[in-house]
């Protein structure tokens, strides 16, 4: 068996046993593609949308690299860590604005009532 076929048939198999689950959880599940599914929803507005899954099997670079999953994940969670400590940075940032900008108009006001006495 080529590793083309090979690959093929792990994907098949796991988008039937992903349409079977779903399946069995109620869901009316939509072969779309080879390596997709879809699911049809209703989102918090009353609007219909679908989720849509797809399976791959990724074989790496051209230039030889395996695909390493566990490096994917440990490379995705320090992204999210980083931007998470981005964000809680440029938080702390605008409450430090937001305060310097009330004690300055708060000082602005103290100056403009003293200036009408």
């Amino acid at each position: 068996m080529s590793k083309k076929s090979t690959i093929d048939a792990l994907r098949a198999m796991y988008v039937d046993n992903l349409a079977e689950v779903l399946a069995a959880a109620g869901e009316d599940v939509l072969r779309v593609a080879s390596n997709e599914i879809a699911i049809p929803c209703i989102d918090g507005e009353g609007e219909d949308q679908y989720i849509v899954f797809t399976v791959k099997v990724p074989v790496g670079s051209r230039d030889g690299d395996a695909y390493d999953a566990y490096e994917r994940a440990q490379e995705y969670e320090m992204k999210c860590r980083d931007k998470e400590e981005k964000a809680k940075k440029a938080a702390e940032e605008k409450a430090r604005k937001i305060a310097r900008d009330q004690k300055m108009r708060e000082q602005r006001r103290a100056a403009a009532e003293a200036h009408t006495k």
